[in-house]
C-alpha cells in the first residue's frame, strides 16, 4: 500500500526482469534421455537395415522368391526394431513421475526424469530447505550485555532474561528501544485467533516481532504510535532494510541487517547511560561477538536508528545511524536433512550449501547436518591468493567475485559451503561444475534465481515459496520445500534409468533372438525351410514382448541404488556389458529356437516344426523376464514374485499366444497347428533351459568385473 515516485532507466528487454527473461528463453538442449534414445535407435536401424539385407541376399543367391523373400526381409528388419520400446519408456517415465509426485516432487518435463539419475552434485539452499525455517530469537547484545529470550516457534509465550532473572525493558532504555526498533522495521503482523497464532510474512521478520512481543512490546500499538512514511527495501546486495516513521519528536529511521553492514552506517553506538561516539574498539568487540554467535548457529541480525533531521532527503536516511545491538535468531535443522546428505555421500553425490547468511553460520549449520565446510579439493599449482581463499573451507560471495572463471574452476570441486552468495552468483557456480564434467542439481525461489536453475542440468523450485518465473525455470518443483525430497527423487530417477536399461536389453534381445533365428535357417536349410514365417514373427514381435516389458520398466526401485556411484553422462544405455548380455542371451535363445526346429523335422512337416518353433519362443516368455529384473544379480536372488505385474503380463501373454495356435480360424491365418500336451515338453523345457544359462552368462559377465 502507499505511494511512490520512480524513475524508469530501462523497459522491456533492457530492464532487468528483461534480461533475466532472455536468460532463460534460449532453445532447450535435448536432455541425455534423448540423446541415448536417438543413438540406440541409429545403432538398431543399422543393424535392421543389415539384418534384412543380408537375409535378402541369401534368399535371392539360394533361389528363393524374390517376392516372399522381400516379405521376410522386411518382416526382419521390423523385428529387429523393437516397437514397443517407445510405448514401454512412456509408460516407465510417466509412472515414474507419478511415483514422485507422490513424494512431493513433481516433474515439468518427462525426458527429465532420467537425468534426476545421473546427479553428481546438488547445490541447496539452506534457509527452509536444510532447515525448517522457523526462526526462533534466543540471544540479544545490546549495552555490552547478553540477553536470553525463552520459548520455540511464533508462538509470544517466553521471558526475556539475564543471568536467569526476568527483566524489565522500562528499566533498560536501549533493549526497549531495540526491540521496538526490530518490531518497526518489518513488514510482518501476527494475529491472535481461537487461540492460536496466525503469522503472515518472512519467518526472520516474524522471529523479531514475537521477540518484542514477549516483553509486551506489541507491534499492532508500535504502527499507531509510529506513522511509516518510507521505506528502503532489503536487497541482497546492500543486506540492509530501512523504514522512517513519524514520531512525536520528528522524523526517525529504524534500520536492520547484516551487521557488518549496519556497523558501516552507523557513527555512534547507544548504551544505558547515553549515546556514545562508535570507536573501532566497539566495531572489534561487536564483529567478535557477531562471529562467536554465527559460530554457534545463529544467524544475527544488527539493529540501528537515528533521529532525522528536518528536511533530510529519504536516501540519505542510511548514514550517521546509531547501533543499537544485535538480535541472534535460530533456524533449526531439519531433523531429516543430515541422514540425507549421508545418503548422498554415500551415493557418491556431493552436496553443496549456498546461503546468503554469515560465513561463521553457513560453517556451524553444515557440521550440524553433515556438511563438511573443510575445503578437500586439488590443492597443487594453487597460489597464496588461492591458499588463503580456501583456508577456512567456505567461500563468500565476496571471495567469488575476487576470482576469474580459471581460479575458481581450478577450486570448485573442493567446496561445499558458499556464504553471503547473492542469486545471480548461483549461475556461475553451476557452469564451474559444469565445466568439470558434473551433472548438477540446483535449488532456488527467486526471479534472480531463474537463469540458474535453466542453466542446471535439474533446476529445482520452491512450492511454498518459490516465484512463478522459478518454477518456470525449473526441471523439478519441490511441493515441501524439503532437502530429503530431492534426495527421494534422485534415488527414483536412479531406479528408472535402471528400469529402462532392464527393458530395453529385454526387448533387444528378444528381437536380435528372431533375426538370428532366421539368418540360421535361410544360412543353413535354405528359403523353402525357414523356421518363422513374416506373419509369425510380427505377431511375437507386436504382443509377446511389450507386456513383460512394461512391467521390468514398473519393476520396484531398489534401496540398494543409493550405494552405487552415479553413472558417467554420456554412458550408453546398451554399455559394454548390457551389449554383451544382449548378443549372449540372443545367441542363446535363437540357437536353442533352431535347435527346436530341427528336432521337429521340418522336412516331414513344416508347419508343425514352426508351431514349435513358435512355442518355444512363447514359451520362454515364461522364464526370461524374469532373468532381466536384474542385469547384474541372479534372478531368484532378486525373487521371482516381488514384482505382481510381471506375474499378470507374463500369463496374459502367454494366454493371449495360446488363443493364436488354439482358435481354429486364427491358427488357418498363422499357419500353426494345435499341439498335444505331450508336444509342450519339448518347448517349454527348451525355455526353462534358457534360463539358467541366462544366468550363468549373467554370473560370467559380473565375475569379470565388466
Amino acid at each position: 500500500h502507499g505511494k511512490c515516485r520512480a524513475v524508469v532507466t530501462a523497459v522491456g528487454m533492457q530492464s532487468r526482469l528483461g534480461m533475466i527473461a532472455g536468460m532463460i528463453q534460449e532453445d532447450e538442449a535435448r536432455t541425455p534421455l534423448q540423446e541415448k534414445i536417438a543413438d540406440l535407435a541409429k545403432s538398431l536401424a543399422i543393424i535392421a537395415l543389415v539384418a534384412s539385407g543380408l537375409t535378402f541376399m541369401l534368399g535371392y543367391f539360394t533361389g528363393a522368391p524374390t517376392e516372399e523373400m522381400l516379405i521376410i526381409a522386411l518382416a526382419l528388419a521390423v523385428a529387429a526394431v523393437p516397437e514397443g520400446l517407445p510405448l514401454t519408456m512412456t509408460i516407465t517415465l510417466a509412472y515414474g513421475m507419478h511415483r514422485m509426485a507422490k513424494h512431493n516432487a513433481i516433474v515439468r518435463k518427462m525426458l527429465g526424469v532420467e537425468t534426476l539419475g545421473s546427479t553428481t552434485v546438488i547445490c541447496t539452499d539452506k534457509t527452509g530447505t536444510l532447515t525448517k525455517n522457523e526462526m526462533t530469537v534466543q540471544k540479544i547484545f545490546t549495552g555490552g550485555e547478553f540477553f536470553d529470550l525463552t520459548g520455540v516457534g511464533y508462538d509470544p509465550e517466553g521471558s526475556l532474561l539475564k543471568d536467569d532473572k526476568d527483566v524489565d525493558v522500562e528499566q533498560n532504555h536501549t533493549l526497549g528501544m531495540l526491540l521496538k526498533a526490530a518490531s518497526l522495521c518489518n513488514n510482518s503482523s501476527m494475529v491472535q485467533r481461537q487461540g492460536r497464532w496466525d503469522v503472515v510474512g518472512d519467518p526472520t521478520e516474524v522471529a523479531l516481532i514475537v521477540a518484542g512481543s514477549k516483553a509486551d512490546i506489541w507491534k499492532d500499538d508500535l504502527d499507531s504510535e509510529y506513522e511509516k512514511l518510507h521505506e528502503i527495501i532489503f536487497t541482497s546486495e546492500r543486506k540492509l532494510m530501512t523504514t522512517i516513521h513519524k514520531a512525536d519528536e520528528g522524523r526517525i529511521a529504524f534500520c536492520k541487517g547484516a551487521p557488518e553492514f549496519v556497523l558501516e552506517k552507523c557513527v555512534s553506538i547507544e548504551r544505558d547511560d547515553g549515546v556514545h561516539d562508535l570507536n573501532d574498539d566497539d566495531v572489534a568487540r561487536i564483529l567478535q561477538q557477531n562471529t562467536e554467535l554465527a559460530r554457534s548457529a545463529y544467524r544475527v541480525l544488527g539493529i540501528s536508528y537515528r533521529n532525522l533531521p528536518e528536511g533530510l532527503p529519504v536516501e540519505e536516511s542510511e548514514n550517521e545511524l546509531t547501533f543499537l545491538g544485535l538480535m541472534a535468531m535460530i533456524d533449526p535443522e531439519r531433523r531429516e536433512a543430515k541422514d540425507a546428505i549421508a545418503l548422498c555421500n554415500q551415493a557418491g553425490i556431493r552436496v553443496v550449501m549456498i546461503t546468503g547468511d554469515n560465513e561463521e553460520t553457513a560453517k556451524a549449520i553444515g557440521k550440524k547436518i553433515g556438511l563438511s565446510a573443510d575445503y578437500d579439493g586439488p590443492v597443487d599449482h594453487m597460489d597464496g591468493k588461492l591458499k588463503h581463499i580456501t583456508g577456512d573451507g567456505a567461500i563468500t560471495g565476496s571471495e567469488l567475485l575476487s576470482l576469474d572463471d580459471e581460479e575458481f574452476d581450478s577450486i570448485v570441486e573442493g567446496v561445499s559451503v558458499y556464504a553471503r552468495v547473492m542469486p545471480e552468483q548461483k549461475l556461475r557456480i553451476v557452469q564451474a561444475l559444469q565445466n568439470r564434467g558434473h551433472v548438477v542439481a540446483m535449488t532456488g525461489d527467486g526471479v534472480n534465481d531463474a537463469p540458474a536453475l535453466k542453466k542446471a542440468d535439474i533446476g529445482i523450485s520452491m512450492g511454498i515459496k518459490g516465484t512463478d518465473v522459478a518454477k518456470e525455470s525449473s526441471l523439478m518443483v519441490l511441493q515441501d520445500d524439503n532437502f530429503e525430497t530431492i534426495v527421494e527423487a534422485v534415488k527414483r530417477g536412479r531406479g528408472i534409468y535402471e528400469n529402462i536399461e532392464k527393458f530395453t536389453t529385454y526387448l533387444v534381445s528378444r528381437n536380435f533372438t528372431e533375426v538370428i533365428l532366421i539368418l540360421l535357417g535361410i544360412t543353413l536349410l535354405g528359403f523353402d525351410l525357414i523356421p518363422l514365417l513374416a506373419l509369425q514373427i510380427l505377431f511375437i514381435n507386436m504382443f509377446d514382448e511389450i507386456m513383460p516389458a512394461i512391467a521390468l520398466g514398473l519393476d520396484p526401485v531398489r534401496d540398494e541404488v543409493m550405494y552405487e556411484r552415479p553413472r558417467k553422462p554420456g554412458e550408453r544405455i546398451l554399455k559394454k556389458r548390457n551389449l554383451l548380455l544382449v548378443v549372449s542371451i540372443a545367441l542363446i535363445m535363437g540357437l536353442v529356437c533352431f535347435l527346436v526346429f530341427l528336432f521337429s523335422d521340418p522336412v516331414g512337416n513344416i508347419e508343425r516344426a514352426r508351431t514349435m518353433t513358435f512355442a518355444t519362443i512363447v514359451s520362454m516368455i515364461l522364464f526370461i523376464p524374469f532373468v532381466f529384473r536384474s542385469l547384474t544379480r541372479s534372478a531368484f536372488s532378486v525373487g521371482l514374485f516381488t514384482n505382481k505385474l510381471m506375474l499378470v503380463g507374463v500369463a496374459s501373454t502367454f494366454v493371449l499366444t495360446l488363443t493364436v495356435m488354439y482358435v481354429p480360424y486364427l491358427g488357418n491365418v498363422f499357419e500353426l497347428v494345435a499341439l498335444g500336451p505331450a508336444e509342450w515338453i519339448v518347448p517349454i523345457s527348451a525355455a526353462f533351459a534358457t534360463l539358467f544359462i541366462a544366468e550363468a552368462i549373467k554370473k560370467i559377465l559380473a565375475s569379470s568385473g565388466i
